[in-house]
């Protein structure tokens, strides 16, 4: 059986992406998000997330954008002077080289942000991160014993499948996706060993997972090229739907235009019926769990 999970991240960055993502899930085939805790929307998220129950809805684990959940004076390390997050994933891995970065702090920091998700009422399907800093050597390990910890079942794991990344190209090569393709690759080597790490601490992952190649550059050409070679059992396509607003072009990211489009793609009448004829069953991490 060929199963996918459409996952849309960054649910609660925005009004406007908060309403993309519900476009995508009703009438079409997102079938689980991505929750930023810190998010200026995440008020807005949960009531989404409520009302919407077919949609397994993760925590996004964040250390780069925003402010924190935590008690700012207990993660000193993460935080910028104006006491928000304000690093991607290379800053981190290198402050993690230098012995700079406490991963004692990343783990009080994220558990806040999953006891914020919890206490809202939402039972999280998984874990995954703001811009794959989960799969950072020394982090991957904390999710693991956080979700544990947590009685989450299921992560992500970025090891992004090179014939699914050629796929969703659709032979369309912008510098931008040979740029994100070896950021790709670049993710696979630091964390070479995160399947295996998961398998032994009983955390579930799906089989095959795509999109960073492709993030902010999907097609429906790709979209359709993804279905129509899916491999059999479990296979994760990260997007990143919305609508643009204010808050969205006011915001630390590149994202703005892309997400309409991928609204666009994602419930186009033609994608959701090829998703019928391949007999592609449309799931989401809670799956992933129960087949374990």
């Amino acid at each position: 059986m060929r199963n996918l999970i459409v996952n849309a991240d960054d649910l609660g960055w925005s009004e406007g992406v908060n309403r993309g993502i519900a476009e995508a899930h009703r009438n079409g085939i997102v079938t689980s998000a991505s929750l930023l805790a810190n998010g200026r929307a995440f008020a807005s998220a949960v009531e989404l997330a409520r009302a919407t129950p077919g949609l397994g809805v993760g925590v996004h684990l964040n250390l780069s954008d925003g402010p924190p959940c935590a008690d700012p004076e207990t993660i000193t390390t993460l935080l910028n002077d104006d006491g928000e997050f304000a690093e991607g994933p290379e800053a981190l891995l290198l402050r993690k080289a230098r012995r700079g970065l406490d991963v004692r702090e990343v783990e009080c920091e994220w558990e806040a942000q999953i006891e914020r998700v919890q206490s809202a009422g939402i039972s999280p399907t998984h874990l995954d991160g703001h811009k794959h800093v989960h799969m950072l050597p020394g982090l991957f390990e904390t999710a693991l014993r956080l979700a544990k910890r947590h009685g989450i079942a299921s992560i992500r794991i970025a090891h992004e499948d090179s014939r699914l990344r050629a796929a969703l190209a659709a032979g369309q090569y912008s510098g931008i996706v040979m740029r994100q393709g070896v950021q790709a690759r670049g993710l696979k080597l630091l964390a070479n060993n995160a399947r295996r790490l998961a398998a032994h601490a009983g955390i579930s992952a799906s089989d095959y997972f795509c999109g960073i190649a492709q993030t902010g550059q999907l097609t429906r050409e790709g979209v359709a090229n993804l279905l129509r070679m899916l491999p059999a059992g479990t296979t994760e396509l990260m997007c990143h739907p919305g609508f643009s607003d204010d808050d969205l072009r006011r915001s630390a990211t590149r994202l703005t235009d892309s997400r309409p489009r991928e609204v666009a793609i994602l419930t186009d009448a033609d994608i959701r019926k090829l998703v019928a004829s391949e007999g592609i069953r449309l799931v989401d991490y809670a799956f992933v769990a129960q087949e374990a």
